[in-house]
């Protein structure tokens, strides 16, 4: 009899690597002077040393090695002694030299580790995950095809733009964590300000190694590559999706091929692109007109000292500084953006509990709902931090301000102007709340009855019957008080 799909899996370990190519945020490509801005016309962000001409000769850009010398020690790395540029050898129509000017054996940092934080049965869980190496690299074009009949055209506008790719330990073991790893690292990028990270614009790509393997084992499958994939959650379901077939595959006793594989959004699903090339496919050798070189240590030292305050550093300072729990601390900061717009709140003199729960419920709801991000939010943080302050001092109520919220987003108007305008200043007035609490209780006495009887839920009932009376304005901690105190006789 067959196992069950979850049985099955349990049985099984899947084994994780990751490849990020990050486009480096320069002026200029990474061996030429030309421009790397986006949405240029076809083509119009070349010359002879990008489209590979004869007698053209490439110089390094300092700006870009200095970026990934700053991500390696983001990264905790080592920058090597001596670094090197390779020639990766490989014939496709968007690589105008038949070759890539690439980093093999001396790549630019290696050796050095990412600790990831996720949620686990309400906790916060690390882990450690290695990163072999981050290494600079020339893009290539890119190929046309839609709407061109008899072929494709190709643009070189990308080529030779400067990338740094990561390329992680084996040490991931869920599409969860790749998720997280991902999401970690976009963080660093984003804090160092080396990258915009537009994944539609091709800015930070992701290839994914997936093999499985049963647990307890300590040898390696063999792995695949996953291409195509234009988001972190694409990412993840194209792992859970590549497990589930070599799990598949494994049982049913078929080899699993090592091949380059693309992920399909629509379907759902990987297919195979072609079998996977080895180092030696690629014949790798020096790049004759880019002399091996060091960085002196005392400039590598320099680059250490103006590093910014990192996602992880400044999580313990919001948890220090701000009585943040572990978890929401991580959340904010997992953003830079976030991060920065709740600081902005709180110094607009607000309880940063209170502003942390709201930003991370109300405002990105309506981030998320208008399609924004919350670099270009409507609401400014002092606009919201406005909000917040009238639930702090009573004026209005959480449900209430969730309210002039949304009307705040669609007028820009101050919370102050739509609570006046509106008369929706809370109600505290014991006299007429104790009206509509004796017209409540008259009104429902067999919840009274229950609530007698000893169901502290019908309270509840209660509580949210007087605030419909009140149409949301009374103030429902002395609600509550008033009902316990007329039902108990109190």
């Amino acid at each position: 009899m067959a196992r069950e799909t979850s049985e099955v899996i349990t049985v099984y370990e899947p084994v994780i690597g990751l490849e990020v190519h990050v486009q480096l945020k320069t002026k200029s490509k990474i061996f030429c002077a030309c421009s790397t801005e986006f949405g240029r016309e076809p083509n119009e962000n070349t010359c002879p040393v990008c489209l590979g001409l004869p007698g053209s000769l490439p110089v390094l850009n300092e700006r870009a090695l200095e970026l990934a010398i700053r991500v390696g020690l983001a990264l905790n790395c080592e920058v090597s002694p001596v670094i090197k540029f390779d020639r990766k050898n490989y014939f496709y129509p968007d690589l105008p030299k038949a070759y890539q000017i690439s980093q093999y054996d001396k790549p630019v940092s290696s050796k050095g580790y990412l600790t990831i934080e996720f949620k686990q049965d309400g906790k916060v869980m690390k882990k450690k995950i290695g990163i072999t190496r981050a290494h600079l690299e020339e893009d290539a074009g890119k190929l046309l095809h839609e709407g061109i009949r008899d072929g494709s055209w190709v643009d070189y506008n990308r080529a030779g733009v400067p990338l740094l790719e990561i390329v992680s330990e084996p040490d991931l073991r869920s599409p969860e964590e790749a998720f997280q790893y991902l999401t970690s690292l976009k963080a660093i990028l984003q804090y160092l300000d080396v990258s915009d990270c537009n994944m539609e614009e091709g800015s930070l790509r992701c290839d994914a190694n997936v093999s499985v393997r049963k647990k307890g084992e300590t040898e390696f499958g063999t792995k695949v590559e996953i291409k195509n994939m234009n988001s972190f959650r694409a990412v993840q379901k194209a792992i859970t999706y590549e497990i589930k077939r070599q799990i598949g595959q494994n049982e049913s006793g078929e080899r699993i091929v090592q091949e380059t594989r693309l992920w399909n959004e629509s379907k759902g699903e990987t297919s195979s692109m072609r079998s996977k090339e080895q180092a030696h496919d690629y014949r790798y050798f020096p790049e004759p007109d880019l002399v091996p070189f060091s960085v002196a240590k005392e400039q590598v030292e320099k680059f250490r000292k103006s590093l910014p305050e990192l996602p992880q550093v400044r999580a313990e300072r919001f948890r220090s500084q701000y009585g943040l729990s572990e978890y929401d601390a991580y959340t904010l900061v997992s953003d830079k953006a976030l991060g920065d717009y709740f600081e902005a709140c709180v110094k607009e003199n607000v309880s940063p509990k209170l502003a942390s729960n709201w930003i991370q419920t109300e405002t990105l709801a309506l981030v998320n709902s208008s399609g924004s991000t919350i670099q270009n939010f409507k609401l400014s943080p002092a606009a919201t931090a406005g909000t917040i302050r009238l639930i702090e001092n009573g004026t209005i109520s959480g449900k209430i301000a969730k309210e002039v919220y949304s009307i705040m987003f669609e007028t820009k108007k101050s919370a102050e102007e739509i609570v006046k305008e509106k008369d929706l200043v809370q109600v505290t007035d014991t006299v007429s709340l104790e009206a509509s609490v004796q017209k409540v209780i008259q009104a429902n006495p067999k919840v009274v009855a229950d609530f007698k009887s000893g169901k502290d839920s019908a309270l509840g009932f209660l509580v949210g019957q007087v605030m419909k009376e009140t149409k949301g304005r009374a103030n429902p901690a002395l609600v509550n008080g008033i009902l316990r105190k007329k039902l108990t006789g109190g």
